[in-house]
């Protein structure tokens, strides 16, 4: 799961007409020649979004989400788009003591949104021909690329959950061979191919939905016809709050945005730069757990319940929270399990729109089932519904789940300067808190932001407990005083991919800079 050996790190890159990151390289080429073609950066990240469902297939594709933030210039607004899947309208709830299925057809229980959310952000932002934006992937899937590193780590972790299905073993066999190997998926260049013919039509109430069905409805999966043709993506207006002068903007439920918006309140009055590491890491972790008290408490789909958004974003709340933190004590915090394994990407081009987005399939190789003829992994974002009928997360037949999906932008004078986010599930808001007060509070520029050892306190599976998971470059001393204050330590590797792939793009008056996370396998790229 960890990255071996110490990355090449990059430098920060810079251009003037625009800036594409991501954490494939071929899948930033692609995004930055539509740029180059006179594209929007929603038509660029269109592209980027559509290769890496070709070239990082264990962490996001066809079969998963898709959530993105957008600044359009034109009319200097920031729009959300919730382009996650609900669940089955003949969902049935599990029997007495019974959890809900983590793998396999079963878990196989929200549509995939990610498709219609390129649509949607196409049919109202995009400006060059929707199947152009597709052929790069279509490329890709049909002449080969070769396979990263990551997808060789994770294919061959989960080899043994891939085999349990046929589609999945067919697909990705080759993927489990060592890196650098040429991949080529043609199943899956047939469906991009008709899906840029078709639109979403085709997806979701064509041949590909049907395909879909006819494989896992007998395999356990709930999920039918008329679920898919059903299914849209939502517009949704951002929630903000403000942070050293700028505005900070997240998704508001289904995900879990506001937990940014929390940490940052929390940390407000603090002179952050005036703090020593010690105390910098404990009290990053402390505010976190605030937040995600709330998040566990509040956070599910908001068109199944009334979630008090605005209040528990507002200064005052946060005001009130604070005091319940010790400088010196770490606190005891019940905390449930959340995977994620994700593609962030952002764009920015030369007219000043920009984009930051998220795709994902939840756990690595989402369920683990592919459908051989369509040569993607299905998600299983419904397993992390709570079987608490009262909980607004709580399980329920048209509904969307929690996501942890949370992509960000940070404005200043009402235009966008930092478009940034992470993949890692509950790592991602303790991820971007770091970015912004990296840059913001201690004045670094972006790639050493993204470079710096991280942090990522919670619980993974298998945990009895919340651990405080550092990286090792971590000096021992620091770590020596975090356990002396009560953190129960998870060492990671040096450069640990379970940090997450944090991308980060800065708009300056006269160019754009861009960072890219050297624990991925990608790179940013200017115009």
């Amino acid at each position: 799961m960890d990255n071996a050996h110490q990355p090449v790190v990059a430098a920060r890159s810079h251009a003037l007409h625009g800036m594409v990151v991501s954490p494939h390289t071929v899948a930033s080429e692609a995004g930055r020649e539509i740029l180059r073609q006179g594209g929007t950066a929603v038509d660029a990240a269109i592209a980027v979004s559509a290769a890496l469902s070709v070239t990082y297939p264990h962490m996001n594709g066809l079969g998963g989400d898709g959530l993105w933030l957008f600044y359009d210039a034109a009319t200097r607004q920031v729009y959300g788009l919730n382009g996650a899947g609900r669940s089955a309208v003949r969902l049935q709830y599990p029997e007495h003591n019974q959890e809900l299925p983590q793998r396999g057809a079963a878990a196989a229980t929200t549509v995939p949104g990610a498709v219609d959310a390129w649509w949607q952000a196409h049919q109202r932002l995009g400006k060059l021909p929707w199947a152009a934006l597709l052929e790069p992937a279509i490329g890709l899937a049909q002449d080969g690329y070769e396979l990263s590193p990551s997808q060789s780590r994770w294919t061959q972790r989960d080899w043994e959950l891939l085999t349990h299905d046929l589609g999945a073993a067919a697909v990705f066999s080759l993927a489990a061979q060592p890196t650098g190997q040429p991949i080529k998926n043609p199943a899956l260049a047939e469906v991009l191919q008709a899906v840029a013919q078709g639109g979403t039509d085709e997806f979701y109430r064509g041949a590909i939905a049907r395909a879909i069905v006819d494989y896992i409805a007998p395999l356990g999966s709930p999920l039918s016809l008329e679920d898919f043709a059903t299914h849209q993506s939502s517009w949704v207006d951002p929630i903000v709050t403000t942070y050293r002068g700028h505005r900070v903007y997240q998704l508001p439920p289904s995900t879990q945005g506001l937990s940014v918006l929390q940490i940052l309140n929390l940390l407000e009055p603090y002179n952050i730069a005036g703090l020593d590491q010690v105390d910098y890491y404990h009290l990053m972790v402390e505010a976190t757990k605030l937040a995600f008290r709330d998040r566990n408490r509040w956070i599910g789909d908001p068109g199944f319940s009334d979630i008090p958004v605005e209040r528990l974003i507002s200064k005052p709340y946060a005001d009130g929270l604070r005091s319940q933190n010790s400088p010196s004590l770490a606190r005891s915090e019940p905390l449930s399990a959340t995977g994620g394994d994700t593609i962030y990407a952002a764009v920015v081009d030369r007219q000043g729109n920009a984009v930051s987005l998220l795709q994902s399939l939840y756990f690595d190789y989402g369920c683990g089932v592919v459908p051989p003829s369509l040569g993607f992994a299905l998600n299983n974002r419904g397993s992390l519904f709570s079987l608490d009928p009262s909980h607004p997360n709580g399980l329920a037949p048209g509904k969307r789940p929690l996501h942890t999906l949370i992509p960000a932008m940070a404005l200043r004078h009402g235009q966008p300067r930092l478009v940034f986010g992470t993949m890692g599930g509950e790592g991602q808001p303790q991820t971007q808190v770091a970015l912004l007060t990296r840059v913001l509070d201690l004045g670094l520029d972006i790639q050493t932001a993204v470079n710096l050892p991280r942090w990522r306190w919670g619980r993974t599976w298998g945990q009895p407990t919340a651990r405080l998971a550092l990286e090792g470059r971590i000096e021992p001393a620091i770590c020596d005083a975090l356990r002396q204050r009560g953190h129960q330590l998870q060492i990671e590797a040096d450069w640990s991919e379970a940090m997450g792939h944090a991308h980060m793009i800065q708009i300056l008056d006269d160019r754009f800079l861009g960072a890219c996370d050297p624990r991925s396998d990608g790179v940013a790229v200017g115009v």
